[in-house]
């Protein structure tokens, strides 16, 4: 069982490449031969594009040039806010199931048949034995597996039902920081992380993915100020 939970290949995680981040992590990253869940915060579309662009980030650098496999129930991802999130549309291979069971079969499926850098999938339901099988088959591949909970029901969380998944994140939105100048800064997220093997749980504020996929730290607010001043002195 400890062979199985740890990376199997050098280089076996993907970190984040912020120090508050993977210092908390049990692996110094997320391992890629695992399953990772995600949630959304709250029922809402803001929290909800938040938890998809928190996937398409990381699927985008764990597969760097290799198609990334995305299963869904319902096609209703927007093709420029994933790009913009570091993952072209073109790398990516959409799959439409009728309904969830279909849906993580698809995703055990391209797991097992290789040739892809990351499998992502849109569930309302996934149960214990669902989970426990795309873990194994995550782990003899050596590819991640995000596995993306809707919300089903107001009031409880996605998140509450048990898995057999390595990380499990919540994600939500946060106020953005302002600008010097008049304009729309970039998002910020609550990133919780509700529970890792062999680890504890956290709770950061990070600012969202950029072209790359990557996220970061908020600037210090003595920071943004001096950088507003010089960007005033400058204008």
């Amino acid at each position: 069982m400890a062979a199985l939970d740890a990376p199997t290949r050098a280089g076996g995680v993907l970190p984040f490449g912020i120090d508050a981040v993977d210092r908390r992590l049990a692996d110094g990253g997320l391992a890629l031969g695992a399953l990772h869940e995600m949630a959304a915060s709250a029922p809402t579309f803001a929290e909800d594009a938040a938890a998809t662009l928190f996937v398409t980030g990381l699927a985008a650098r764990a597969s760097t040039t290799a198609p990334v496999l995305w299963a869904l129930t319902r096609f209703d991802l927007y093709a420029p806010g994933i790009e913009q999130a570091g993952l072209p549309s073109k790398q990516v291979l959409f799959a439409q199931a009728r309904d969830d069971r279909e849906l993580l079969a698809i995703m055990e499926d391209a797991l097992r048949h290789g040739g892809v850098g990351a499998v992502v999938g849109e569930v309302r339901r996934a149960d214990m034995t669902a989970t426990r099988r795309l873990q194994l088959a995550a782990a003899d591949s050596n590819v991640p597996v995000f596995l993306l909970r809707r919300w089903r029901k107001l009031g409880t969380c996605p998140l509450g039902e048990p898995s057999a998944a390595s990380t499990r994140w919540r994600i939500g939105c946060a106020p953005s920081a302002p600008l010097g100048v008049p304009g729309v800064g970039r998002a910020q997220w609550t990133v919780d992380l509700v529970r890792q093997r062999n680890g504890n749980p956290f709770t950061l504020t990070l600012e969202g993915c950029d072209a790359q996929g990557r996220l970061s730290l908020p600037a210090a607010a003595a920071d943004r100020a001096a950088g507003a001043g010089h960007r005033a002195q400058a204008a």
